[in-house]
């Protein structure tokens, strides 16, 4: 099945824990921007992954540059933090420049973004839909090119992901009236367009698969738009398929690996014998319950992207072989000006 992301503008990317979405939304910023273009890459969960994946100072809540492409293309990095959110909401839409700094002194602003339900994903949210409408002039309206080509969310885990991305329709439903009202409603016609298409990262085990699946439904009854399963760390069969499925049936030859063994030069002894059959038949159970995992993501009728484990660890070069990967699927876009 090939990806059809059509005229997507922002990306967000979600997973379970452990299964490396930010090194993928950091390898889908750099793809975005290799075609290329100026793409936004913004976390939401105060884990500075960003900074630590491309090896940069911690971001802050202003829009930073994190690396430049070669053939011009360039990432900006942003750290979205609900206080600053909110004094800039406040100023934006009220004027309370000074006075939203008072209400700050006296722990208003800390009361609202950590006990009012809600308030804080509308906040983290409400930055990313305002970078997607800013234009170059530094205005939200006007013929001026957008300041962005594309935006990538690296957002909160599949656990999290539908109520997050759908409580501003919450909102908009709790404020009749009113700015609030009007910029919820906004930021939801967003998330539930064409512009907007998710990502879900996961491992070929259960748990993740699982929660994978729950999400796309969930993300689907929501009115959102689930584009991809993108499954990471996949490390390839050292078998092949006969030698697999005689691993799991317990018949391989130890007449035929002894002789091999000795070919080569290998001093054999039967716990040498033994132990490599043993290693044989849980790497072919792995292998089995990981194809197994993956006709399970075949049912949910989404385009699978694979990429390769890296052995070597996480860096901001191994990043880019990541987004070398994903680049064939973004080659055919033309992100709007």
């Amino acid at each position: 099945m090939t990806t059809d992301w059509g005229q997507a503008r922002l990306h967000v990317v979600t997973g379970k824990g452990g299964t490396g979405k930010t090194t993928v939304a950091s390898a889908m910023s750099l793809a975005l921007a290799s075609t290329p273009g100026r793409v936004l890459l913004t976390e939401v969960e105060g884990r500075q992954g960003i900074s630590q994946t491309f090896d940069v100072p911690p971001l802050g809540t202003e829009e930073t540059r994190v690396v430049r492409l070669p053939g011009g293309g360039e990432v900006d990095g942003l750290s979205v933090e609900p206080k600053a959110a909110l004094l800039e909401y406040l100023q934006l839409f009220y004027k309370l420049g000074r006075a939203g700094r008072l209400l700050e002194k006296f722990g208003a602003i800390d009361f609202a973004t950590t006990i009012a339900p809600g308030v804080r994903d509308v906040l983290l949210i409400g930055k990313v839909y305002e970078a997607n409408r800013r234009r170059r002039d530094g205005r939200h309206r006007g013929d001026a090119p957008l300041t962005y080509d594309a935006l990538v969310l690296d957002a909160p885990p599949t656990g999290r992901i539908g109520r997050f991305l759908s409580v501003n329709s919450e909102v908009a439903d709790l404020a009749r009236v009113g700015p609030i009202h009007s910029q919820a409603e906004s930021i939801t016609r967003l998330l539930q367009s064409e512009q907007t298409v998710v990502h879900l990262v996961t491992l070929l085990e259960e748990m993740p698969v699982q929660e994978t699946l729950e999400a796309v439904d969930e993300l689907r009854s929501k009115g959102f738009r689930p584009a991809s399963i993108i499954v990471n760390m996949v490390r390839r069969p050292l078998l092949e398929d006969a030698a697999i499925g005689q691993a799991l049936a317990g018949r391989l030859h130890k007449p035929s690996i002894r002789t091999q063994l000795t070919e080569a030069g290998v001093t054999v002894t039967p716990e040498l014998v033994d132990g490599l059959l043993a290693e044989a038949r849980d790497h072919a159970q792995r292998v089995d319950l990981e194809r197994e995992q993956r006709a399970l993501l075949e049912e949910a009728g989404l385009p699978i992207v694979e990429l390769p484990l890296l052995p070597d660890g996480v860096d901001s070069g191994s990043v880019r072989e990541l987004a070398d990967v994903l680049l064939p699927h973004f080659a055919h876009e033309q992100v709007p000006a």
